[in-house]
Parts: structure tokens; C-alpha cells; sequence
């Protein structure tokens, strides 16, 4: 299987890794019988790489960044992230642990909608006890070209400006891991566009691992490997210039 090739050879320390996966499976349970989401997925991630997961649907793109999140538990097997085995972490250390070092961006914006852009960016630094924590979310803000809107709601943002948000509240505890799932999924084409450009820049200027999901190939071949997911198993790994 492609699962069992190695990723592209590092010369470098393990410490280089942003991901190491090591025969990770996910079987959930249903009604009809337990379900095998992943089946036996190897792969490494060198730090600040950019990856485009691809896959049709159903192929366990999703699972699997919910597992290198730490917000699905992998069933056996071992997951590696910025050097720390995660698979056997409490669920407080492993909050912990994604405060640190993970930012996550979805296609639905999960913006708290009582809360202005300033507050849900400054939120993720409130709850890890930083005082400075609206400076530096009018700083990610300012960034992201939101600067004009801090105080505005979600409802009163369009699609764009509310996935600008998210991209600042990812970005604003400076993670050296950033997932993303469709995050233009919702956003018309320019829009998302747009959208896109912003993520490359932010990871560009920080040097952030990237992990993104698309069924855009456009944006898949941004990215400068492609993982190509079905039926739960790892099927090809490319280098993309």
C-alpha cells in the first residue's frame, strides 16, 4: 500500500516534524456495526510545509485532521504533533496542548455570535490567562484587513470578512500548525479567493505548518505536497513545485 512509503526524506532531527503518524486507525461505532474511518495511515510532516488533503468524500480527510487536532481519538496507533505524542493525553492537556501550538480554521466560520471580531479573536488568549490579549487581537485584525470592523458582530460581517475572523482568531496564538478544512467551502469564488491569498501570506510571514483540505485542485497544487485520501487510506503522497 502507499500508506508504508516514507514521506520525502529529512536530513534533519525528528524534531523537524510538525506531524508523525504511525498506523493511525479510527473505527467508530454505529448501529449497523463498527465503521473503519482510517485504516493504518503513516505519514511525517516536516515544519512549515504546506499540504493539500484530497480525496473524494467520505475518504476520512475530515477524521484525520480531527485526530492531529486532538479532537478525535485515534482507536490505536500513534500521532505525533510539534514533537509530542498526543495519542494518550487527558483532554484538559490536550486543550492545553492545541492552545499552544494549533490553530484551526473550518468551513463554517464557529464564531461566537454575541461576541464582536475583536472579542472572538482575543477569546483563545483569554482563556490561556494573556493580558494583552485585545491588543493582539486588533494586531491579528489589523492583519487580516479587518481593522475598520473590531467592533462589529458576525451577522453584521459578510462570509469573507467572518472567515478573515477565523483566520485571525487561528492565527492570533502564533501555532506552529494550522488546519483547515474547506475553508472557502462557503464563499463564492473571488471571495474565496481572496480568502485563500490571506492564508498562504499569514503562513508565509510566520512559517506555520499548513494542512489543507480542498476538493479545489487550484488550491491543492499551492501547496507544496499532495496526500490523496480514499476509502480511509493514505494513496499517494506528491511533491508539488
Amino acid at each position: 500500500m502507499p500508506d508504508q512509503n516514507p514521506a520525502p526524506s529529512n536530513t534533519s532531527a525528528k524534531t523537524s516534524l510538525a506531524i508523525e503518524l504511525d498506523d493511525v486507525r479510527l473505527t467508530l461505532s454505529s448501529d449497523a456495526g463498527d465503521v473503519n474511518i482510517l485504516r493504518g495511515i503513516n505519514v511525517k510532516i516536516n515544519r512549515g510545509e504546506t499540504i493539500g488533503l484530497v480525496g473524494p468524500s467520505g475518504s476520512g480527510k475530515t477524521s484525520l485532521l480531527m485526530v492531529v487536532a486532538g479532537l478525535e481519538s485515534a482507536s490505536s496507533g500513534r500521532v505525533c504533533v510539534a514533537g509530542q505524542d498526543i495519542t494518550r493525553l487527558s483532554e484538559d492537556k490536550l486543550a492545553l496542548f492545541r492552545r499552544q501550538h494549533t490553530g484551526i480554521v473550518f468551513q463554517n466560520f464557529h464564531l461566537v455570535p454575541t461576541m464582536t471580531a475583536l472579542e472572538n479573536v482575543a477569546l483563545p488568549l483569554e482563556f490561556a490567562g494573556r493580558s494583552n490579549a485585545f491588543d493582539a487581537a486588533r494586531v491579528q485584525l489589523e492583519a487580516v484587513g479587518l481593522g475598520h470592523r473590531l467592533t462589529h458582530y458576525p451577522s453584521q460581517l459578510s462570509g469573507g470578512e467572518q472567515q478573515r475572523v477565523a483566520l485571525a482568531r487561528a492565527f492570533v496564538t502564533e501555532p506552529t500548525l494550522l488546519l483547515a478544512d474547506e475553508p472557502t467551502g462557503n464563499l463564492d469564488g473571488h471571495t474565496g479567493e481572496a480568502v485563500m491569498d490571506l492564508l498562504f501570506d499569514l503562513h508565509r510571514r510566520k512559517g506555520t505548518t499548513l494542512v489543507l483540505i480542498t476538493h479545489a485542485p487550484a488550491l491543492a497544487e499551492r501547496c507544496s505536497r499532495i496526500l490523496t485520501m480514499a476509502d480511509g487510506h493514505l494513496m499517494d503522497d506528491v511533491a508539488h513545485a
